[in-house]
């Protein structure tokens, strides 16, 4: 038997009695990070690390019962002992360690090894059984360094600016906005941020990460609004008058999904780990076998599997870079 197994609600471990990152309502949720095809309502208990607790209150609700564990602490559950380690996705993203009697399997969640100053930067956690995310497992996928995007971005604004046009920035209300904010040079302009992103910009200020002021009000053909990608096409983007759009996805890598959706500009920049970066993830684990979740998996699958590592794909609900992710 598997120390962990996926079935109709999750990742189960029957040895400790949990789910991780569950689909449907259980009665112990450990929860690698706050988007919502991770962390979803109705369980009776969650646990997670101590920077996702306010995430996971803003997005499931603030009666919620959580509680949290200390980076790198180990808590026994059952006959097994868990741990969370950084996984820099999002702000409280972690990799679950989950250790019985001398075998180790981590499950990553959603992970980047790329610089974020919003969130703590990935952890190697070695172990017989790495559970990774293959959203962008093709090699077409590489990033660029960030703060070559962000400038890229920041020149975007200005330019509009100088045309007296708004600028409008699609991207994810928790993570990539807060990402793309903390960038920003508010020399340029004042920043306005949709309702959805400026949510979780008061969490994160909450945490302790510093982010540039954004205002209520302001003359918007010199400013940069942040919005989620579902206010794309929607009566609120009225109110701008004049405007340039813009989205910040990984998959801007390719540029027929930036014409699909009508942009006038596309920045590559994700919170996944792109194909380097998920070989290097992989091999700094030291893992015996590789399961591999949402994304590319039998391209990752193969790749590993000619590479002479056990390796298999693993079904799960999760979507990692959707093309929406949800808001709620």
């Amino acid at each position: 038997m598997s120390l962990l197994e996926s079935d109709r609600n999750g990742l189960f471990c029957g040895t400790g009695n949990f789910y991780i990152d569950p689909w449907a309502p259980v009665e112990r949720a450990l929860i690698t990070h706050g988007h919502s095809d991770h962390a979803r309502a109705g369980s009776a208990a969650y646990l997670c690390s101590p920077d996702c607790e306010g995430v996971l209150r803003a997005r499931i609700g603030v009666d919620a019962n959580i509680e949290t564990l200390a980076w790198g602490a180990r808590l026994p559950i059952g006959g097994v002992s868990v741990s969370f380690h950084p996984a820099g996705h999002v702000l409280g993203s972690a990799q679950i360690r989950v250790e019985h009697r001398g075998e180790v399997w981590v499950v990553s969640g959603d992970y980047k090894l790329a610089p974020d100053p919003t969130c703590k930067p990935f952890e190697p956690v070695r172990c017989n059984t790495f559970i990774t995310e293959s959203t962008f497992g093709l090699p077409i996928y590489r990033w660029q360094p960030p703060e070559e995007t962000v400038a890229q971005v920041n020149a975007w604004w200005r330019k509009n600016q100088e045309q007296g046009k708004c600028s409008v920035l699609f991207g994810y209300p928790l993570g990539k906005s807060q990402r793309l904010l903390s960038g920003l040079d508010p020399e340029i302009g004042p920043i306005f941020c949709h309702g959805a992103v400026q949510r979780m910009n008061d969490v994160y200020r909450a945490s302790g990460v510093a982010l540039p002021q954004t205002v209520r009000e302001c003359d918007f053909s010199r400013a940069m609004v942040m919005a989620p990608p579902s206010a794309l096409g929607s009566p609120w983007l009225k109110r701008f008058g004049t405007y340039s759009t813009a989205m910040a996805s990984g998959w801007m890598r390719i540029r027929g999904t930036r014409r699909r959706r009508s942009m006038d500009r596309g920045f590559v920049l994700s919170d996944h780990a792109d194909w380097p970066g998920l070989l290097h993830a992989i091999g700094e684990t030291g893992a015996d076998c590789v399961l591999v979740t949402h994304g590319y998996r039998a391209p990752l699958v193969r790749w590993l599997q000619e590479q002479g590592r056990e390796a298999r794909a693993l079904e799960t609900k999760y979507e990692g870079e959707g093309e929406a992710e949800s808001e709620e």
